[in-house]
């Protein structure tokens, strides 16, 4: 029986979890997790340990020789917001971690699947999990936001390439915001001081007011995008308007 392979990054928790879990309901698909900790068992589904903030590591993971599969996927979905606060008084750690979790491992990652993907004869989809936050400027979030931002434009530089080098079976290239979801990301936002970002009491009201999406919710509706690929034409996505 041939499959559907998946690579998800940040398996762990949140989005990826629920993606995972909702991908294997299906017999038909095998998923590969790229994570810090593994939260899942599955005969289906294989855990490898990589740090996305680590260079060495990331660069050592090879994407493998498939033969056997229908379609071929990656899901970068790890992310994080770093440290909320002005710039100024950011430190310069926490930068350089989120552009490399947010924009570098994913656009290394996507570059890298494209390289040993691009002459197989199947279905191809790297969906990376983005932001509204890279689409638009909020306060205390200037390094979450800008890389966001930047791997939006290279998911869109990628689909220009795919469009204009690939003949036959291009890889489709979303990225997509997922809304505002109940994650370990929230609990950061809410818990921030004041004084460092001054809309804290509107996240804190998302929450209190159950306007936050569910992990499993997030995941049915990019699943939808990953199912029927060739009903969306635009890169940039947001799962409240599909």
């Amino acid at each position: 029986m041939t499959m559907n392979y998946y690579y998800i990054t940040g398996t762990g928790k949140g989005i990826g979890k629920a993606l995972a879990l909702h991908l294997l309901e299906d017999k038909e698909n095998y998923v590969v997790g790229l994570s810090r900790n593994n939260a899942i068992k599955h005969e289906r589904f294989e855990f490898i340990r990589v740090d996305l903030n680590h260079f060495d590591e990331l660069n050592m993971f090879q994407f493998i020789d498939i033969r056997d599969a229908d379609k071929i996927v990656l899901i970068n979905n790890a992310g994080m917001i770093g440290q909320i606060n002005h710039v100024g008084s950011i430190d310069n750690v926490s930068i350089y971690n989120t552009f490399m979790v947010n924009s570098i491992a994913p656009a290394i990652l996507m570059n890298n699947f494209i390289k040993a993907y691009r002459n197989y004869s199947l279905e191809k989809i790297v969906l990376t999990i983005s932001s509204g936050a890279g689409r638009h400027a909020i306060e205390s979030w200037a390094a979450y936001c800008a890389s966001k931002a930047a791997i939006d434009m290279f998911s869109l530089v990628a689909d220009v390439e795919q469009k204009i080098l690939s003949a036959g079976y291009p890889f489709k290239i979303f990225s997509v915001a997922p809304g505002i979801v109940d994650t370990q990301m929230q609990t950061q936002i809410r818990n921030t001081d004041k004084s460092n970002f001054s809309s804290v009491d509107k996240f804190i009201d998302y929450k209190n007011n159950k306007q936050l999406s569910s992990p499993e919710k997030t995941a049915e509706l990019l699943c939808k995008i990953l199912q029927n690929p060739d009903k969306y034409d635009e890169v940039l996505l947001d799962v409240r308007e599909i």
